[in-house]
Parts: structure tokens; C-alpha cells; sequence
């Protein structure tokens, strides 16, 4: 990574104190994924930095030093902020603390980038919370490298029918577990027709919402490990 980096769109997923007038944040940069900063004196009532290091807000963002801690040099406003509220802000901050836990230190994500940034842009207005939390799980887990796969059963490479149970395997995929149904599917298994629903987004049954939110879960805990996400919890506080 370079040691100078000039006017890079950013997004704050994150930010702290640090030290007696600093900050410390998590930059999301298009071309250098998850960058570690200080913003020295951004605490401060007049610093330049302080109104801008704000969550959501489109930036252009300067950085120096050649250690895995940068420092901001400058900081201007790309765009006007995104403005969330209700559970439109507390999805907002579920997708930040995904993207904190899972990216790696400066490694270029910039499919992420986009899916993040056009899912916020999604979450001003009036579409459905679940699909665009669906689909930006999907997209995060496949640009990662553990996409889903929502075509074949992984032991037989046949197609995933609708009648069918399947159970779920993390970073394998599906095995069939009943062609015809019958009873409803237990923990980790799913309906053949949700899967198939997913993956083509559609969300009008709501037992394919409830799948999708379960199956992402199970798929995202692998490499969350044991440790909470933890703005899940304001979901449950808000309604």
C-alpha cells in the first residue's frame, strides 16, 4: 500500500477515541478496503476533521505513513450525507459492523465497495429492509470468496428443486435430504422452493424471508466466529 494516498473515496464504518484529542477509524476505501486511521485532534470543538468524520457520509480522504495505522492528512465531503433513521439506521450500522469484523486490513474489496454503497443509497428510500439485507449478505459473502450455492445439491450436482428438504453445510452448500417434503425442515435444513426463491430475490413469501434471514446467519457465522454482532440487538430494542 502506498505510503501517500490522495483523495480516496471513503465511507467511517467505525470510530473511537484514541488518545486525549484523536480519533481512531475504520475507513472503508474503494481501491484499499479496511483502513486503520488517526485523526489527530478530531475531538477538538474546531477541528476541521470533526463534523465530517460522521457514519454514512460520502468522503474524500488524504492518508500518509507506511505502518498498518495511517494518518488522515485531509478530509473533504464527496456528496451529501446519507441520511438514515428507525431500523433503516440500525441496518446501516449491522452492514458497518459486518464489513468491520469480516475485511481484511488494506485489501482491495472494491465489489464491496459498490454493493455497500448502493445499499445505502437503497436504505434512504422506500424499499424493503429484508431484500436489500439479503442481497448485500449474498454479495459480501461471494466477493469474499464463500458464495452460496443456490443451483445444485454439492454431493449429487443435481439441481435444487422446489419439493425437495435440504440441509445446510457452511463452505459446501446443500445436501438433499427428502425429495418430497413432509415435515417442516429443522435447524439448518431448508425448502427447496425458498432456496430457489432466494436466489432469485423474491421475497413474497414469507417463509422465504425467514429462510433467507436463518440460511445468512448460518452462513455468516463461520467466519464471524463466537463473538455477538452485536447491532443485531437494536433490531429487537426498536419494535
Amino acid at each position: 500500500m502506498n505510503s501517500r494516498i490522495t483523495l480516496q473515496p471513503a465511507f467511517v464504518l467505525h470510530r473511537r477515541p484514541f488518545q486525549n484529542t484523536s480519533l481512531l477509524v475504520d475507513f472503508f476505501t474503494i481501491d484499499f478496503g479496511l483502513v486503520r486511521v488517526v485523526a489527530k485532534g478530531a475531538r477538538r470543538e474546531k477541528s476541521r476533521y470533526r463534523a465530517l468524520l460522521q457514519l454514512f457520509q460520502p468522503l474524500l480522504v488524504s492518508l500518509s505513513g507506511k505502518g498498518e495505522i495511517k494518518t488522515l492528512t485531509s478530509v473533504e465531503s464527496n456528496i451529501s450525507a446519507i441520511h438514515l433513521k428507525g431500523e433503516r439506521l440500525f441496518s446501516g450500522l449491522y452492514i458497518n459492523e459486518l464489513l468491520c469484523r469480516l475485511l481484511q486490513t488494506q485489501g482491495e474489496h472494491a465489489g464491496v465497495y459498490e454493493s455497500y454503497r448502493e445499499t445505502l443509497v437503497a436504505l434512504q428510500g422506500a424499499s424493503e429492509l429484508e431484500p436489500l439485507l439479503r442481497r448485500f449478505e449474498m454479495n459480501l459473502l461471494a466477493e469474499l470468496g464463500y458464495a452460496i450455492n443456490l443451483d445444485r445439491d454439492c454431493e449429487t450436482d443435481m439441481p435444487i428443486v422446489p419439493d425437495a428438504v435440504y440441509r445446510f453445510i457452511p463452505n459446501l452448500g446443500f445436501k438433499v435430504l427428502s425429495l418430497s417434503g413432509g415435515s417442516a425442515p429443522g435447524p439448518a435444513e431448508f425448502r427447496g422452493t425458498d432456496l430457489i426463491a432466494l436466489r432469485e430475490m423474491d421475497f413474497a413469501d414469507e417463509q422465504t424471508v425467514l429462510a433467507a434471514k436463518q440460511l445468512l446467519r448460518l452462513a455468516l457465522a463461520e467466519h464471524l466466529g463466537d463473538k455477538p454482532i452485536h447491532s443485531r440487538s437494536l433490531f429487537s430494542v426498536s419494535g
